[in-house]
This record gives C-alpha cells, structure tokens and sequence, in this order.
C-alpha cells in the first residue's frame, strides 16, 4: 500500500498523514516560501541570505525548494551532504513527535522526500539516513531502489549508549547511518574526507622544526612476518644499542634505516638514546579512511547529546530525540568541505544546522512544529550565531593544563610525566618533609595542572534567515471530487503562490505582471479576466514576448480575443486549469 500513491498532511505541524492520488492538488501545490526575519549577517559565505530555517511540513518546503525560481537557482542541484534523522516509527510517545507512523505510512512519507530533495543534489552529494532497528531494513530497500544498491557505500553503527540496560531481552545500545552516494563508490571515495589519525594536540615542535609540529612514531612492528633484514642491532646517537623487543621487528631494514638517519628522519628521543622513532609531521597526517564503527568515546552518546541540550536550555526544556555535535561533526567533515552546502529535511532542535554553521558550512533545514523550532531551533541557532553557546564541538576537553606560570597551558603529556615525577621525588627526596606536608604539596601542584577545556575555533557571526511556508490556495471536497480556491487565495499572496506553482520569478514592482519566465510574463487576476483585462496585458507585452494570464473567472470572449491579439497567449481559469483533471478521490 502507498507505492502508488501520494501522501498529504492530515494536521498542520504533525506527523500525520494520507494517501491521495499522486496527482491531486495538495500533493502537487507548490507553497509559497514566507521569509520571517533574518539573523545576523545577512552576506557572506555563512550569512542569512544562504543561510535558511523553514517552519512547515518537509515535503512542501523541498518541493518549493525546488520549483520556485529564485530558490531553486540558488540551492538546485548545490546540496553536498543529506542528513535525515527522520521519526523513527518506533511507537514511543515522545513529547514533540507523533512517532507513531504506520510503515506504509512511513515508507512513503520518506520516499516522497527523497524525490523531493533530489533536484537539490549536487551530482557528488552524499545521503546520511539515521535510523534504528525499526525501519533500517525497510529503508534499506527504498534507497536502493531510489539511488541504486550500486551507490550504497556502507551502514555506520553508532554507539549511542554505553551503559547496560537490564530490563529488554536483549539491550539495544546502537544506531545505523544509512550512506549512499548518486556519483557511485569509487567517485565519492576520491572526493570524501579522511578523519584525523590522532589529536593535534599531541604534535610537538619542542626543536622550532621549520616543516612544523610533529610526533615521533616508533620504527617496530610485529615480528611475525618480517624478514631476517629486520632484525638487527640499532646504535642510537648516544653509542648506546637498541634492539626490538620480542616479538617485534624494526619496520624497515639495515639500509633504508640508515638512509632515514641520514636525512634526519629518526628520532631518538631528547637524550638520543631511546628506540629508533619516525618523524610524522602534522601537515602530512592525511587521516584515517572512516570506518563504520564509531563508538561513544569519539562521535559521543544520547547522554552527551541530552547534557548539550540542558545546557542551552535548562532542565525543563529536555528535547526527547537529540544527537551529539561531535557525531554531525564526523558527518559533516567526511561528507563536506567549507561552504558547501547541508540540508536536513527533519529539524528537530538544531544540532545538524548548528554544527554545520560551526564548521563554516551552509545550511538548509526545515522543522515541522512551531512549537519545536520556537522552544529549540531558533534558540539555539542565535546562541550559535552569537557565539554564546559553549556546548558540543566549540568546547574541547583536556586540551591543556592550567598553570599561572606557564602561561596558562601545559602539554597534557608534559603534565602527566611531571606527576608521575613527582611522585617519585615524593619517595626519595621529600624525606625531610612530613608526609602530611609531601601530600599537600602534591596536592598543590595536582590543582595546577588540572585539565581544562579549550575553546575550539569554530566559525560565529553569520547568519540565518528563519522562514514558513505559506497556506495552501485550494481546498478539496473529497466526497464529490470538486478544488476550490481557499480564503487565503487573495491579492499578493496568490500572485505569489501561482508565480511559483508555474516556475515563474517574480517581478514585484512592475503595475501589470507578477512573474517573467523567458519570453512569457505571468498576469494574475484576483476576480474575472474579460477583454479589459486582455487588452491592457497585450498592450504591456514587449516585442516577442507572450503573456500567461491565471484569473478566477475566464469569460469565454477573453480567451479568443487573446489568441486574436497575440498568438501563443495563454488564458487558464485557477483552479481548474492548474492541476490535472480528475485526480481528486
């Protein structure tokens, strides 16, 4: 059920939907786009005027995304990374989501979206779909069959949890990121990002090296498939000789070993006694190939994800369904590069369209509740733009150490060796101290050298423009199968509503026409086009030009007195001419 047919919300701002012929009305209207306000700055590769929030149902915000002129040139076929955190469909009750969708209902809903989204594609984006157990597979199959099972690239499972859970059969403590990629595998391979090998902080430059920081990679690896060439003695710089531990060998031979200390490639330790060691720089980490498992400790958990939230908004304000920065962070750096463009079609409280901005990317996103985006979104998304948010990837733990005399930051290696020192002068040379004044002083330098956070930079300012969707110009009556035009289907508002519908730019301060498409210009009529009305568009015409006339009532003479002044005119009635006849049920 539902493959061949459409579906149309049932409530405003609720996941609650219908099946409809996939040529009705209200699948195919085209709503207009209301601009709210904008926040911040408005140009600039992260201002308001890229930068875009819409209140209203996905599948019409996509679908005048991507019909309505000045919208579509601007984000058409410019979308690098899909993120889709969709109701999961699990039957919980959650506070701000009907999540409750029955599998048709769902599947369809989500195919609808995919082909909504799909004219907003760069021709290298890639589609991040997070799902749990309840539709993975179902999904599974409609990506497939959508983008083609050649262009899946993988399912990441993500740790979301990592405590026990004793009261299921079996606890469930993961989630599953569905990838695929329309350019296919190898292409996308060539363009993705790695993710980094190893934390910046634990590159040094203690020697001013004029290729920059770096850390020291020892030159052993196990020994069971090395050859009898690696085995050898190694005399350091100091006279003394190393060997590898059992087991172990040293990764390259006699030779090349020798040519590498010839170029100043081996490092030996400060005192040049130590195992020989390779000189990996900072620039030249080209990172790891992401792989599909991504545990808490580095992508985070429900519970760094709920703690992010209390913090922007307190205990009372508790969102039901967030996911941690650090696992959007992962996402979004794989799939995309500064300025490029993110959309997520499922709001929620922000996180996607917040880390995005972080990262000096662009951003769509659209939330379906009012409610959701008052309480949540839009919050959030200032406190972003502001700089004042201080939760998620703009803070980083354990960067550093605190000391008032080191200027405020001490190497966390550095700190854990002098503790470990200072323990060990604790046991032999604090023997004229007391063990309660050896303990205290201990203490001391123990609070000196705490871990505190470091800000990481992250892109602020910008800005965003919070947008709605417009009301719906037509109404239906099911039972006899008839489309009216709505109360709301007056003056600008319809001009604008029927503009976009027919793929028209407006063209606001001209007296006679609201839209130019080529050659044609659209007239609308709020009331009857009679010969009057016909006239004076002709007379507005310019040479070669040919005019689209839309109205609420067409008398018949209008219509051959156009054909006579100028052929190739054309007259519709709304709403009879505007959608294809008898798909109502």
């Amino acid at each position: 059920m539902g493959k061949d047919s459409a579906l149309i919300p049932v409530e405003d701002g609720k996941y609650d939907y219908s099946f409809v012929d996939p040529n009705d009305p209200r699948a195919l209207e085209v709503k207009s786009i209301e601009v709210l306000e904008q926040v911040g700055e408005v140009e600039g590769p992260t201002g308001a005027n890229e930068n875009l929030l819409i209140i209203g149902d996905s599948g019409d915000a996509l679908r005048s995304l991507g019909t309505i002129p000045e919208y579509a040139e601007k984000y058409g076929g410019k979308v690098k990374l899909v993120y889709i955190d969709p109701p999961f469909n699990t039957e919980q009750a959650f506070d701000h989501y009907a999540d409750q969708l029955e599998h048709s209902i769902w599947l369809t809903m989500m195919r609808d979206r995919i082909r909504d989204f799909k004219p907003l594609l760069h021709p290298d984006a890639s589609i991040w779909v997070h799902l749990d157990d309840s539709e993975v597979h179902r999904m599974r199959a409609l990506m497939d069959e959508e983008f083609g099972a050649e262009n899946f690239i993988a399912t990441v499972v993500w740790q979301k949890k990592y405590s026990r859970d004793n009261r299921p059969a079996i606890g469930t403590v993961h989630d599953y990121i569905l990838v695929y990629a329309p350019a296919g595998a190898q292409r996308w391979k060539t363009l993705r990002n790695r993710i980094p090998r190893i934390s910046a902080a634990q590159y040094r430059n203690p020697n001013n090296d004029p290729n920059g920081p770096w850390r020291p990679v020892p030159m052993d690896v196990q020994g069971g498939h090395a050859t009898a060439s690696q085995f050898y003695d190694v005399i350091t710089p100091s006279g003394k000789i190393v060997r590898p531990a059992n087991g172990r060998a040293w990764s390259v031979t006699a030779p090349v070993m020798q040519a590498m200390r010839d170029r100043g490639e081996v490092y030996f330790g400060l005192d040049g006694s130590g195992k020989p060691n390779t000189i990996r720089y900072l620039k030249d980490d080209e990172g790891l190939v992401p792989w599909t498992w991504w545990p808490h400790e580095e992508v985070g958990n429900n519970d760094d994800a709920k703690k992010e939230i209390i913090a922007l908004f307190g205990e009372d304000q508790v969102f039901d369904t967030p996911k941690p920065e650090r696992l959007l962070e992962r996402v979004i750096r794989i799939a995309t590069n500064a300025d490029d463009l993110v959309l997520d079609c499922f709001a929620g409280s922000g996180t996607s369209a917040a880390v995005a901005h972080k990262l000096g990317r662009r951003w769509l996103t659209v939330e379906l509740s009012q409610e959701v985006a008052d309480t949540f979104t839009v919050p959030r998304l200032r406190k972003v733009q502001r700089g004042t948010d201080s939760i998620g990837i703009s803070v980083r733990e354990a960067e550093g150490f605190a000391d008032a005399d080191m200027d405020g930051r001490v190497k966390p290696d550095d700190a854990k060796a002098l503790l470990r020192a200072i323990k060990e002068v604790q046991k032999v040379g604090l023997k004229s101290l007391s063990p309660e004044a050896g303990a205290a002083l201990v203490q001391e330098l123990r609070e000196r050298l705490k871990p505190v956070s470091a800000r990481q930079s992250v892109c602020q300012d910008g800005g965003f423009t919070v947008a709605k969707m417009g009301p719906s110009m037509y109404e239906v009556d099911d039972e006899h199968g008839m489309v009216f035009l709505s109360p709301e289907a007056t003056n600008g508002a319809w001009s604008k509503a029927i503009a976009g519908q027919l793929k028209f730019t407006l063209t606001p301060d001209d007296p006679v026409f609201c839209g130019v498409r080529k050659r044609q210009r659209l007239a609308v009529i709020d009331g009857v086009a009679d010969e009057t009305v016909v006239r004076t568009v002709v007379e507005h015409l310019g040479e070669k030009e040919r005019a689209v006339i839309v109205a609420k009532g067409v008398l018949p003479e209008a219509g051959d007195l156009l054909q006579r002044l100028s052929p190739g005119s054309r007259i519709k009635k709304a709403p009879e001419d505007m959608f294809p006849k008898g798909t109502v049920n």
